[in-house]
């Protein structure tokens, strides 16, 4: 009785049922568009999730107007190729041009875009920006790390969380 159990259970679980997409389970990849103005930064950033979250594929952008280009597939942004379009958006505050506030702002209020987990990923500390992120939507605030190896850190917490715990919107 129970093989049978096992067997039907197993026929049930490979049936065609809506399954997410871009999960490390059925070993793909979620694209993760970094928006961050400091080269530096950038740099170290995507080296170490690079090395600490396996399961993304990394894309960055210099400051939200490129941001909000970027995900309304303006341009060379609406090549889905070179530019697949993001599950997670890790976002820098104080940008130029278009600074981390403004395009959460735009992103959170376009019916779209909304769905976009946004992780707000900054130096900046203070109460009020904090309170004001969470207020505009955003789905988590990060202090970055102060070392490359607290990246690493953040690198596996961020791939535990976004891509083994939570099911993200196709």
């Amino acid at each position: 009785m129970v093989k049978i159990r096992f067997k039907f259970a197993y026929y049930l679980l490979n049936q065609t049922l809506p399954r997410p997409r871009l999960t490390m389970k059925n070993g793909k990849k979620i694209t993760l568009l970094i928006a961050e103005d400091d080269v530096d930064d950038r740099m170290l950033i995507t080296r170490a999730l690079s090395e600490s979250f396996s399961q993304a594929e990394l894309k960055c952008v210099e400051n939200g107007e490129i941001l909000l280009q970027y995900l309304n597939r303006e341009g060379k942004y609406g090549d889905d190729i070179n530019y697949p379009f993001p599950q997670l958006i890790l976002l820098d505050l104080n940008m130029p041009k278009k600074d981390g506030r403004e395009a959460l702002r735009e992103i959170k209020s376009d019916l779209q875009l909304r769905k976009i987990p946004v992780i707000i990923f900054t130096t900046s500390k203070h109460e009020d920006d904090i309170m004001v992120t969470y207020n505009m939507g955003s789905n988590s605030y990060i202090s970055k790390p102060g070392s490359f190896e607290g990246l690493l850190a953040l690198g596996r917490e961020l791939e535990n969380y976004w891509v083994n715990t939570v099911l993200l919107p196709v």
